[in-house]
Parts: structure tokens; C-alpha cells; sequence
């Protein structure tokens, strides 16, 4: 009831709207005289048979039998949509057989010149009316005699009479009602959306608050052993110095003691020390060294040699910075988005997502080995989407750099398998040896058929790096599907965590678990230089844009650009441990993203924001929006400035920023 009074008011606000007056009168009072407030099947028959068939208003006729085909154009019932065709060819020829025995030939003329075509595209069923015209007598041709008679045109009331009650009274509810009760069902969800958003920016509020907290405290707790290392430094300096102090205190008490007993005079004036010094000494001198004993002592403590004050600086320094560094980090702004789409369609925390090589695909996994490749925007079309179940934890994710037809998703039991996205299905699947179960990364050649894979054997550990014991890296052929060559790491070599291709796939980059960067000459197979990059394990490796540089994000948080043509030279580093610490480790393997332009660089986070830095930039960084836990996996559009975050929240968003 409430939604038919609310299709009423949209009515007649368009009635007043239109300024239809006169159509307003008329509604209000058969709006007055309404009872059943629901399709009235007998006014329709009504209206058919008594106004526009013997009125011939052809036109008006035709139009509402085309209104009621369109209604049910979409309907999945075939049945219904055949019946009412029969009965809009049954209901046309009623109205010319009318015509004929009123004897309005030229009305039936005039309904087949302005209805023809529309009545050609049944060419079987009307080609022979369009003689009828020209017919003496019709009613007595066995092809018409039946449409002239009573029994005919009774059966033909019956029958519209009966499908109108069925549709109308069963199954058909007006358009007008539907968006009423969609309107009302928008407002009330509207409404629920709206209370909900409220707890979740007082839940993402309280949950900022509690990590900024667990940062200061994180902070202070690096701080701690420093300070208490320089605290017990000048303690024993200054115990020392203090003894030091005494000692001569008590040598010179000695000494005015000597010099007070052997001399006649009681005010004997200076006395050299042996050191060459000059120090007067009164009478008093053991009392006055007495008292000064107290005085040096304090003194001493308080004295701090130039070597100490520089480590004191030099730690108060640090402190400092470390302290300015959180409150910048604190500080960042929410990066600037023009829209954001997200994609619910995982039930556990994500593992990797990829943008397809023309960024008009993306390729998500979660720990539970399940695959989806879906689209965002509603340009897409969605004809390559499709869910693939692994049956083992998605370690790796990569895309054919040549096309966005194959997706190879590497797993944790050794697997990889090559999915098809055109022909839905997965044209191969490969396996690792058993020593080296666990597919790190995956990395496509962006020039010739191949692609690197990078294993690891299996050991316990705290975090996911720790857990990867030695490394495999082997080379793979993407027409036959066979393993090419091995690329040399030497005798138990510490798993490889990430790979990277340049520009024209001849350097291979990979980043190892003892900090080490390695690279190789694809054309033969060998290492031809490497550094060590970080105090601790690499977690994730890139080419800048500009081949001149590589990117290296260590699991201690700390990123470097690393110079190609002075090896070992450092360009531009930020420290994100506040994002990427120890702790967060157990949730995913963290990994770096570069823009199109290489200059942002995205980083996954233990905290529901990820950083975007600016390259080159000290100061300059924003964060993104939210997600309600840590954001497990990053990646950039290849060509426009849009990021893709997956989350340990099980969601996965597409972010577009200005």
C-alpha cells in the first residue's frame, strides 16, 4: 500500500510537472472512484473492443498491444511471450474484419498503408490480408469466413480476457511500483549504510589512535637500549673520572698534610706538585680539601669528555630525527582519489593481486588457493572472468607482459599453472622439483616466450622469509612448456624473494633472504655482478623506469634506489618500518610498487594505510585510504595513475588518484 500511494505521487508530480491539467482531473477522480487499486483487466477489454476498435483509432490500438509486448520483452517465460504475440495478430484482424462489415473499406486501406512494414515482418501470416480490401465478399472466402464469426470474436474477448487476469493478477507488477519499492528498499539500506560508515570511521579513528600509540611506544622501546648503552658509558666514565679526581684530591691532602707539619711557617705560600702545577695551599688546606672532595666529585660527574658529548649529540641527534620521522609519517595526507572500487569476492586474507598487461584485468589470490580475475569500471566487459581453485596457499601471480590472454599463478606446494583467460582454462601445469616446494615469484620476459621462476625449500621460522631455506631459480619455455635452464646461485644459496626483468628482458634482478641483490645475463645464463643491499632480507626487487636504477625494500622496512652505473651508490632511501616491522611479517611477504612515471613508489603495510612516497623526494609522501587490516599486496596500473591494494580484510580496491 505504501509503495502503490508512493507511485501516485510520482504520477502526479509529473502530471503537474508537464502541466497536464485536464489529465490531473481525470486522474484524481478515477483515483477517487478506485477500489481494487490493481490492474483493471476489464476496462482494458473495455477499452479495446468498445472504444478503439469501432472508433478506428488504429494507431492507438497498436501502440497499446506494442505496450504490452514490450512489458514482457525480457521475460524468461516463452509461453507467455508467444501467446501475446498470437493475440496482437488476432486482435489486428478483428479490427479490419469490424471495419469490412461496417462497411469502412478505406479504413483497412489506411491501417495496412500506416502499419504495413510493421506487418510485413510476419510476412507469412499477413501477405494474404492485404488483398481482403479488394474482396466482394470476404465473409463467404474459407481462408476469412471463420474471423467473421461470432464464435470467433467471443473465444478472441475470452481468451485476451484470461491472459491479462493471469499475467496482471499473478506475476506482472508495473514498473512505476518496482522503482517505488526499489526507491523505498535504497532509502532504508542508504539509511544502514549510512549508520554502518559512522562506526567504521569511529572504529578506524579508535584503530589509527591505538597504532599511533603502539608506534610511540615501538619508538621509545628502539630508543631504550641506546639510551641506557650511553647512560652506563658515562657512568663508568664518570666513576672513573671521579676516582681519578680523588686520587688526586688525596695525593694533595697528603702532600699539605707533609707541608704543613715540616714548615716553620703556618702561611707558607705556593708549592710545586710534581707535575709541574702550581696549587696553593693554605693552613686550612685539609679542610678545604675536604670540602672540595665533595665539590670535584659532583663536579666530575658532570663532566663529559668531547668523545662522549658527540655520542651524546650524536644519540640525541638520532632520537630526534627518529621522533621528527614519526611525526612526518603521522602527518602524511590522504592521497587524493578520484574513485575507488572495491571487490568483495574473496573469503580469505588476499595473498597477491596484478593488473593485466593493459591494466584492464586484474588477477587477485587468497591463502585459501583461490584465483579470481575479475574487471572494475562498468566499460570492462566481464567475458574473462573467472575463479580457479588451486588447492594450495597463491604464492606468486604474474601476467604475460606480451598479452592478457595467460596468467601464471605459482602455489605452495610447488605448482605452476598457466590459466587461459580466453578459453577459461589452464593450458598447462608445470611443478617444481620436491626440494623446492614453495613459488615465490614469478616473472614474464617482457620481449621473448619465457619466464623465471623462483623456489625455496621449506624450514620453520617466525615469518614468512624466515620460513624459506635455499633457493631454485630456473628458466621456462612458453610454447612447449619445459624448463629451459637453471640460472646459478652456487652451493646452498638463501631463497630468492623476488625477480625483475629490464626493459629488453637481457638483466634478470633478484633479491635473496641474506640481503643480497643478484643479476644476471639472460643471453648466458650467468651472474654478472652483485652487492649486498641490506642488513636484513630483501623482500622485494625493481627496475626504475629509467634502467638506470633498482629498488630494493628490505624486511626491515628500509627502502633504497640503488645507482646501476656506480654499483653500490645509494640515491634515495626512505625508512618504512613503522609500515613494514618484524611483526608484520607473519601476515605477508611485503612488496613495492612503482608508477608508470616511476615517480611513487607504493608500499604494503602492516597498518590498514599503505605509504606512497614521491621518488626523489624527502619530504613528500601520502597515504591511501583505509582498509580495515593490513594491506598484504600492492601493484600499479602500467599506464594510468591507478594502484590496486589487496588486504588481509579479504578485499581488494582499485584506486584512481588525481
Amino acid at each position: 500500500m505504501e509503495n502503490m500511494q508512493y507511485a501516485e505521487e510520482l504520477v502526479r508530480e509529473f502530471i503537474v510537472f508537464r502541466g497536464f491539467t485536464n489529465t490531473l482531473q481525470v486522474f484524481e477522480r478515477e483515483l477517487s472512484t478506485d477500489v481494487g487499486r490493481s490492474f483493471q483487466v476489464d476496462k482494458i477489454i473495455e477499452l479495446v473492443f468498445s472504444v478503439y476498435v469501432p472508433k478506428y483509432q488504429a494507431d492507438k490500438l497498436v501502440s497499446l498491444l506494442s505496450f504490452f509486448k514490450q512489458c514482457f520483452s525480457s521475460s524468461s517465460d516463452a509461453v507467455l511471450i508467444s501467446t501475446l504475440s498470437k493475440l496482437e495478430l488476432s486482435i489486428l484482424r478483428y479490427y479490419i474484419v469490424h471495419a469490412l462489415q461496417t462497411g469502412r473499406q478505406d479504413k483497412v486501406v489506411e491501417f495496412f498503408a500506416s502499419n504495413g512494414n510493421y506487418l510485413l515482418q510476419r510476412r507469412e501470416e499477413w501477405l494474404p490480408w492485404f488483398a481482403i480490401p479488394y474482396l466482394k465478399n470476404p465473409s463467404l472466402d474459407p481462408q476469412y469466413r471463420v474471423y467473421f464469426s461470432k464464435d470467433w470474436f467471443d473465444a478472441l474477448q475470452l481468451s485476451f480476457h484470461n491472459i491479462l487476469s493471469e499475467i496482471f493478477n499473478g506475476t506482472r507488477v508495473p514498473a512505476l511500483l518496482k522503482i517505488s519499492t526499489e526507491k523505498n528498499t535504497v532509502r532504508r539500506l542508504e539509511a544502514d549504510i549510512k549508520q554502518l560508515n559512522q562506526k567504521l570511521s569511529q572504529l578506524q579513528a579508535l584503530l589509527e589512535t591505538k597504532e599511533s600509540e603502539i608506534l610511540r611506544l615501538r619508538s621509545i622501546a628502539a630508543t631504550v637500549p641506546e639510551i641506557c648503552n650511553l647512560q652506563a658509558r658515562n657512568s663508568v666514565d664518570s666513576s672513573s673520572h671521579e676516582h681519578t679526581l680523588t686520587d688526586i684530591g688525596n695525593s694533595l691532602l697528603r702532600e699539605g698534610c707533609h707541608e704543613s707539619t715540616t714548615s716553620n711557617d703556618p702561611h707558607a705560600g705556593a708549592r710545586k706538585v710534581a707535575n709541574g702545577g702550581d696549587i696553593s695551599i693554605s693552613a686550612n688546606t685539609s679542610q678545604d680539601l675536604v670540602v672540595s672532595k665533595s665539590d670535584v666529585s659532583s663536579i666530575s660527574l658532570n663532566r663529559v669528555s668531547p668523545i662522549e658529548a658527540k655520542d651524546k649529540d650524536a644519540s640525541q641527534m638520532s632520537l630526534s630525527e627518529i621522533r621528527r620521522e614519526v611525526m612526518k609519517e603521522d602527518e602524511f595526507p590522504e592521497v587524493s582519489v578520484e574513485f575507488q572500487e572495491t571487490f568483495l569476492g574473496h573469503t580469505n586474507p588476499i595473498s597477491r593481486c596484478r593488473f593485466s598487461a593493459s591494466g584492464t584485468n586484474v588477477a587477485s589470490a587468497s591463502v585459501d588457493g583461490t584465483v579470481r580475475i575479475w574487471t572494475y569500471g562498468s566499460s570492462t566487459t566481464a567475458s574473462r572472468n573467472a575463479t580457479i581453485y588451486c588447492g594450495a596457499e597463491i604464492m606468486s601471480l604474474e601476467w604475460d607482459c606480451r598479452s592478457d590472454r595467460l596468467l601464471l599463478i605459482g602455489t605452495a606446494d610447488g605448482g605452476i599453472k598457466a590459466w587461459n583467460v580466453d578459453a577459461k582454462r589452464v593450458v598447462c601445469d608445470l611443478n617444481t622439483t620436491q626440494e623446492f616446494p614453495s613459488v615465490m615469484d614469478l616473472k614474464c620476459s617482457p620481449v621473448e616466450p619465457i619466464f623465471v621462476s623462483a623456489a625455496a625449500s621449506m624450514r620453520h621460522g617466525f615469518s614468512k622469509i624466515d620460513q624459506m631455506g635455499f633457493a631454485s631459480l630456473t628458466v621456462w619455455n612458453m610454447k612447449t612448456w619445459k624448463a629451459m635452464a637453471t640460472l646459478p646461485l652456487g652451493k646452498d644459496p638463501p631463497a630468492i624473494t623476488s625477480l625483475s626483468f629490464n626493459h629488453n628482458g637481457k638483466i634478470l634482478a633478484a633479491s635473496a633472504t641474506d640481503g643480497m641483490i643478484h643479476m644476471f645475463d639472460m643471453s648466458a645464463g650467468l651472474q654478472i655482478t652483485g652487492w649486498p643491499a641490506h642488513d636484513s632480507a630483501v623482500s622485494s626487487v625493481l627496475f626504475g623506469p629509467d634502467e638506470t636504477s633498482i629498488f630494493s625494500l628490505g624486511s626491515d622496512g628500509k627502502i633504497f634506489e640503488w645507482s646501476l652505473q656506480n654499483q653500490g651508490q645509494v640515491l634515495w632511501s626512505r625508512d618504512c618500518s613503522r609500515f613494514c616491522y618484524p611483526e608484520s611479517e607473519k601476515i605477508c611477504r611485503h612488496e613495492i610498487a612503482l608508477d608508470s612515471n616511476g615517480r611513487r613508489l607504493l608500499v604494503t603495510s602492516g597498518s590498514v594505510r599503505s605509504p606512497i612516497y614521491q621518488v626523489q623526494d624527502h619530504m613528500s609522501a601520502f597515504k591511501t585510504l583505509p582498509h580495515t587490516a593490513a594491506i598484504t599486496s600492492v601493484d600499479w596500473h602500467p599506464t594510468l595513475p591507478i594502484f590496486i591494494t589487496g588486504s588481509a580484510d579479504h578485499s581488494v580496491r582499485v584506486t584512481s588518484v588525481i
